[in-house]
């Protein structure tokens, strides 16, 4: 039998919730619905540092940020070595390897371990040369503000990724496997969807944003955890009536994905490669999209830090152990334990990482804690529950995320125990108390609009979306 093929699809800051097939009746998700119907839905699927530079090292090495120290977009030294990284293993093992799309990792145009690189800045250097601006609208990197793409759909980066994904499947060395990244810079803002998946929306209704009993007004919210939304959007500024439509923006940006994705996987049914393919769609981290009053990422509320989790084998399957198509798990699982899938799927020695295989997931002999963190705001994960501690202010909040999944019903007000959480945070910590490291709140007028995420439409970037 010969080895298998991998497909990784990542997108970019994409909530766990914008699945159809998870229960948003209000999204259209045909094609990942058909990916969650033949496959298996992980349905607590995390990224262990939701933010994009640490999220994708942490792919790359199957290692949680914290233990690489790599909580920020920023990384000093560079950990990621290429011949350990999942590129570079799958590469020295046989495989074609291949990324398209984003990369937004340490070092700029380093393969780490890919045979080869197809990035944003070809796109846009392609587009110039075509004399087409996908961004003239002026909208930055980071606001939430809702707009139009200026290009139309064939010339858009979402249809890009695909369109050079299925270049590589018709033109790959056939006589080796591949692993192919097709990595979206989607629904990243800004939220510029191509007009007819605008248009698409028009008049549908969408979720409202959430709030809980400890976030009712904006002002609720302990200030530390606004500080990124005062630095890079004003979604709290926005009118629920505005917020409609920049869910509408972003539901529409997700839209696109899923329909060009709908071509990938054609081309994978009609080359023949489709039934000795393992494919595992995620994201980098998710977007608050203005629950709680909060916009962007890297706290570790779940609409920041859960992600959708999908993974579907060859069929058929059988081994070690069948997989039902259709099935759940509900199982801790997070961008770690990509790397050790895919190794052992592809007969390799496990390298020892903080990762556990999905496989194993499966089984039942997952994780029963999972730890998050990005910059100093930390969460524990164990039996349903989750504690979030922030060091600068020492506040701490707790949920069940089980049954409230949209933490609504903040517990320590309850009188609820979290003493077993504060334990567990406490020795991944290596301290004998959760106390604030800076007990003054940030200043957040100062903050304001500090980094919206401006770019020249003419200059290319890999951290452009």
């Amino acid at each position: 039998m010969p080895r298998p093929n991998f497909l990784l699809i990542s997108t970019d800051q994409q909530r766990w919730d914008t699945l159809h097939a998870a229960g948003n009746e209000y999204i259209f998700t045909p094609n990942l619905d058909w990916l969650a119907d033949l496959g298996t839905r992980f349905t607590r699927g995390y990224s262990d540092c939701p933010i994009c530079m640490a999220a994708r090292s942490t792919i790359l090495t199957g290692n949680h940020g914290f233990t690489q120290n790599l909580v920020e977009n920023v990384h000093e030294p560079d950990p990621i070595d290429p011949r350990s990284s999942l590129p570079g293993l799958l590469s020295q093992a046989g495989y074609q390897t291949r990324l398209i799309g984003k990369t937004h990792w340490p070092k700029r145009g380093c393969a780490y371990g890919f045979e080869h690189l197809e990035t944003l800045d070809e796109y846009y250097k392609e587009m110039q040369r075509l004399g087409k601006c996908p961004s003239a609208h002026g909208l930055g990197q980071n606001q939430m503000e809702p707009g139009i793409s200026t290009v139309d759909e064939v010339d858009s980066l979402t249809h890009w990724c695909v369109d050079r994904s299925v270049n590589f499947l018709r033109n790959r060395d056939q006589t080796r496997p591949f692993f192919l990244w097709c990595s979206f810079t989607k629904p990243h803002p800004p939220l510029d969807p191509c007009r007819s998946y605008w248009e698409l929306y028009q008049g549908q209704p969408v979720p409202e944003a959430q709030y809980g009993d400890w976030s009712r007004e904006a002002e609720d919210v302990p200030p530390y955890y606004r500080e990124l939304t005062f630095c890079l959007n004003n979604i709290d500024r926005y009118a629920p009536h505005q917020q409609a439509q920049i869910r509408r923006a972003y539901y529409a940006c997700v839209t696109q994905i899923d329909y060009n994705l709908g071509l990938l996987f054609s081309e994978l049914r009609e080359s023949g490669e489709l039934d000795n393919t393992w494919i595992i769609f995620t994201s980098d981290h998710g977007e608050m999209l203005g629950d709680h009053h909060l916009g962007a990422k890297a706290v570790p509320f779940e609409a920041s830090c859960r992600i959708p989790f999908l993974m579907k084998a060859p069929a058929p399957w059988n081994q070690p152990f069948p997989i039902e198509a259709g099935g759940l798990c509900h199982e801790l699982v997070c961008l770690a334990d990509l790397l050790p899938t895919f190794c052992g799927l592809a007969g390799l020695e496990p390298k020892p990482c903080d990762g556990i295989s999905l496989l194993d997931s499966l089984q039942g002999r997952g994780r029963q804690e999972l730890h998050v963190q990005c910059r100093d705001y930390h969460a524990v994960l164990c039996e349903g529950k989750k504690l979030l501690y922030a060091e600068a202010c020492g506040t701490q909040l707790m949920f069940d995320v089980e049954s409230d999944p949209y933490e609504t019903r903040e517990l320590l007000r309850a009188g609820e125990d979290a003493s077993s959480l504060r334990e567990k945070m406490m020795q991944r910590l290596g301290v004998s108390e959760l106390a604030a490291c800076r007990p003054e709140d940030p200043n957040l007028a100062g903050l304001r609009n500090r980094w919206p995420g401006h770019h020249s439409p003419d200059v290319p970037s890999d951290v452009r979306h």
